[in-house]
């Protein structure tokens, strides 16, 4: 018959309409705004309303979601922050649309490379969120961060991130990411293990 899908398609949205209010008299304010209402909407077994109402309400990015890179950096007890990055310039090299740039610190007496960056800079409008930058570090400095609202209306002023801007702590990523941290935790703990056993031999 013709039109019968059309008939079926408002047929459904007309079930979902009504089976919002339903919902709504049956779990209250509880199905928005936490956690649980938006898990509970996010299923497919929802009867009523199932839009999440952003940015209200976001939905949990999963752990190997990945966006713009950050640089981890470590405190030590007396609260100076160190910076796991030893400015090799790995990440830039991988790096496909070419977005990270690196100045390395050098002595100001000897002239030497000192194995920090004095500058670091990625231009988060050219990055193409890849993760090679995270995947070819060999000091496990440099992460994919799962902040992704990060518009604005200055691109020279504001999508250039430096250093500073750059830099989280390592209890961060571990919040972020704690099924990648324990085991990366874990392998660091096993190497040294086995490089003391090796030394004690």
């Amino acid at each position: 018959m013709f039109g019968l899908g059309i008939i079926r398609g408002l047929s459904i949205t007309l079930r979902h309409f009504v089976m919002t209010y339903v919902d709504d008299i049956r779990k209250g304010k509880r199905r928005y705004h936490t956690p649980e209402g938006i898990a509970y909407r996010s299923n497919t077994e929802v009867t009523g309303m199932f839009t999440i109402q952003y940015p209200e309400e976001k939905l949990p990015v999963p752990e190997e979601f990945r966006y713009i890179p950050f640089l981890v950096y470590e405190t030590s007890e007396d609260g100076m922050r160190k910076i796991r990055c030893t400015s090799c310039g790995i990440c830039a090299k991988v790096c496909p649309p070419q977005c990270i740039w690196i100045v390395r610190t050098t002595d100001p007496d000897t002239g030497k490379p000192i194995p920090t960056p004095a500058e670091y800079y990625i231009d988060i409008d050219l990055c193409m969120s890849c993760g090679l930058c995270a995947e070819y570090c060999p000091f496990d400095a440099i992460k994919m961060d799962h902040d992704y609202e990060i518009a604005s209306f200055d691109r020279m002023k504001h999508h250039v991130y430096n250093l500073e801007k750059l830099a989280k702590p390592l209890e961060y990523y571990a919040s972020i990411r704690p099924v990648n941290y324990k085991a990366e935790e874990d392998a660091r703990a096993a190497k040294a293990a086995a490089k003391q056993a090796s030394q004690a031999a």
